[in-house]
C-alpha cells in the first residue's frame, strides 16, 4: 500500500518553478558560493497554490498494449480521464500547472474517486513516448499523471531518448506527512530519500517540465524523429552497455539527469566504450549516485567522491548554479572552424552570440578525456572563472559525445538557432556505430 494511503492524507506543499529564459525572482541578498544543493530558484511553499486531483501512475514507464495503475491521491466528484501523448500538440503550453497533448482516446468517466481509488488503464498499440492522463473533476480542478511508454523491444528505433523520471522526483516538493517541510532532500537536508511513486505538486506536473523538457518533445514530433523514450527505470533494467549498444546508435539525455544509479552509469559507460554516441542537452548530469530500494530512491554520494568523475564520461562536469544572482546569458561560439559541423547553417561564426542559458552550468575537469573540443562558452557565467563550457570528444573505438554545458540546450529546441544546432547534431551523432 502506498505511504500516502497508510498516513491518510493530502500534500498541501507547492513550488514555484524558475524559468528558462529568466529567474524566477529578483535575485536573493548575499548570494554567494555555490553548493551541491541546488534548489535552482525555487520558492517553496506548504501551501496548495492550484487545487488539483492527485494521482500518480504505480510505474513510470509500460509497454505498449499493456494494462497501467494509476492510483488516485484526492477525493472527487465527476471525474472524467482522457490519455494524451505529449510534444506532437499545436497549441502551446502556458504556465507551469497544465500540459498539453494530443488525445490517444476519448474522456473515460470515473465517477466519485477517493484516496483509495485505483483505476486500470489500458495503453494502447501507441508510439514510444511521453504520454499523461488528465482527471478532471465536477468542480473544476484537473490533474496530471504522467508517463513513459517504452518500446516494445530495445532497439525499435535507432535512438533512445532517457527521460529524467529519478531527477522529477527528487525535485518534488510533496509534503507528504503534512509536517510542514518538504519531502526532498532539497528542503531537508537530514534526508537520503525521495519516494518515487507519488504525485507532483503543479497538479501534477513535473518540476520544470515546460522549461527544461517540453521544447524537445516538441522538437522530436516536430523534424520527425523516430525514436524510443525510455524512464530511467528502463535504463536501470538494460542488462548491459552491450546489450545497448546493439539496440542504439545513439542515446540522448535531453533534461536534468542528476540522480543516477551504478548500474546505469556502469552500462552507458560501457555503451560508450564500445562505440555508442551520446548527447547531454542540459547541465549537471550523472552527479549523484542513486539506490531503488522499493519505492524509494536514496541518494549515497557524488560520483566524483566515489572515484568516478563524471566528466570521464561526459567531457565537462557540474561547477555551480546561478544562486538565484546572475541571469541567464548567450553562449559565445568558439568552435566553429575548423570543422564547422555543429554551426553549418546557423550563420554563428566565432565569436557569435546565441540563447540566453546558465541556472546550471558544467565545465571540462582534468578527467575530461584527452581531445576534448570546447564548441562555445558562457564565459565567467556566474563570476569569474565559472564558465558554462559546451564541449565534443571522440573515443579510439568510434563514439562521438556531446554535452552542452548549461541549462538548457533541450530546453530551447524551438528557437532557430538551437534547432538547426540539434539538427546537425542528429545528423552527426545517429549515423551508424
Amino acid at each position: 500500500m502506498r505511504r500516502a494511503q497508510l498516513l491518510g492524507i493530502a500534500a498541501v506543499a507547492a513550488v514555484v518553478a524558475a524559468g528558462v529564459l529568466s529567474l524566477a525572482g529578483p535575485p536573493r541578498p548575499g548570494c554567494g558560493a555555490g553548493s551541491d544543493e541546488t534548489p535552482e530558484g525555487r520558492a517553496p511553499t506548504t501551501v496548495e497554490l492550484t487545487p488539483a486531483v492527485a494521482a500518480v501512475f504505480e510505474r513510470d514507464s509500460y509497454a505498449p498494449r499493456s494494462t497501467a495503475t494509476l492510483d488516485v491521491w484526492s477525493r472527487a466528484r465527476g471525474v472524467t480521464l482522457q490519455l494524451f501523448h505529449a510534444g506532437p500538440e499545436k497549441q502551446r503550453t502556458v504556465g507551469y500547472t497544465t500540459i498539453e497533448g494530443v488525445a490517444v482516446g476519448p474522456p473515460r468517466s470515473l465517477g466519485a474517486v477517493t484516496p483509495q481509488s485505483r483505476v486500470a488503464v489500458r495503453v494502447g498499440p501507441w508510439a514510444s513516448g511521453l504520454y499523461f492522463a488528465r482527471l478532471t473533476a465536477r468542480d473544476g480542478r484537473i490533474g496530471f499523471a504522467l508517463f513513459v511508454v517504452r518500446p516494445a523491444r530495445l532497439g525499435a528505433a535507432p535512438v533512445a531518448v532517457v527521460m529524467p523520471t529519478q531527477t522529477w522526483q527528487a525535485y518534488n516538493y510533496r509534503d507528504e506527512n503534512h509536517d510542514g517541510v518538504s519531502d526532498t532532500w532539497y528542503a531537508d537536508t537530514h534526508r537520503s530519500e525521495v519516494e518515487l511513486v507519488r504525485p507532483f505538486l503543479d497538479r501534477g506536473v513535473p518540476p520544470h517540465f515546460r522549461q527544461y523538457d517540453l521544447g524537445f518533445l516538441e522538437w522530436l514530433a516536430r523534424t520527425g524523429k523516430h525514436v524510443d523514450f525510455l524512464s530511467d527505470a528502463d535504463l536501470g533494467a538494460v542488462p548491459t552497455g552491450d546489450a545497448l549498444a546493439r539496440a542504439y546508435r545513439l542515446v540522448v539525455f535531453p533534461g536534468h539527469e542528476e540522480y543516477v544509479t551504478t548500474h546505469e552509469y556502469d552500462v552507458v559507460e560501457r555503451y560508450r566504450d564500445l562505440g555508442g554516441n551520446l548527447a547531454f542537452l542540459s547541465a549537471n548530469a550523472f552527479f549523484y549516485r542513486v539506490e531503488r530500494r522499493g519505492d524509494d530512491l536514496v541518494r549515497t554520494g557524488r560520483w566524483r567522491d566515489l572515484g568516478r568523475p563524471e566528466a570521464k564520461l561526459i567531457g565537462v562536469q557540474y561547477l555551480d548554479w546561478n544562486n538565484d544572482c546572475h541571469p541567464n546569458q548567450p553562449f559565445v561560439v568558439t568552435g566553429a572552424a575548423p570543422d564547422r559541423w555543429l554551426f553549418r547553417g546557423t550563420g554563428l561564426v566565432n565569436g557569435s552570440r546565441f540563447g540566453a542559458f546558465g541556472i546550471e552550468i558544467d565545465a571540462p575537469t582534468r578527467d575530461s578525456p584527452p581531445g576534448l573540443q570546447v564548441l562555445a562558452d558562457i564565459p565567467d557565467a556566474f563570476g569569474p572563472g565559472e564558465t558554462a563550457t559546451m564541449t565534443y570528444y571522440t573515443t579510439p573505438g568510434g563514439a562521438k559525445v556531446f554535452a552542452a554545458g548549461a541549462f538548457t540546450l533541450g530546453g530551447a529546441a524551438n528557437w532557430p538557432v538551437v534547432s538547426t544546432l540539434l539538427d546537425n547534431l542528429w545528423a552527426r551523432l545517429s549515423v551508424e556505430l
